[in-house]
C-alpha cells in the first residue's frame, strides 16, 4: 500500500510501521482512537445525568440542557 512502510527486525518480523499522514491521516486517527478507548476501558463510568447535574452546579449548563 502506498504511503505505508513496515520496519522489520533481523529475522524479517514486522516490528513497526511508518504511515504517511498526508495520505492516510484517517487510518492514524482510527488507530489512535481505538488505542485510547482500550486504555480507558477500565476507568470508572459516570452517567450522563450526573455529568449534567455537576455542570449545572458549576453554571456551565443551562437548566434546559
Amino acid at each position: 500500500m502506498k504511503g505505508i512502510q513496515f520496519v522489520v527486525n533481523e529475522r524479517g518480523e514486522k516490528t513497526a510501521v511508518v504511515i504517511d499522514l498526508r495520505r492516510h491521516s484517517e487510518v492514524w486517527e482510527d488507530f489512535y482512537d481505538a488505542t485510547v478507548a482500550r486504555r480507558r476501558q477500565n476507568e470508572p463510568r459516570e452517567t450522563l445525568k450526573s455529568v449534567k447535574k455537576r455542570l449545572r452546579r458549576r453554571g456551565k449548563l443551562s437548566s434546559d440542557g
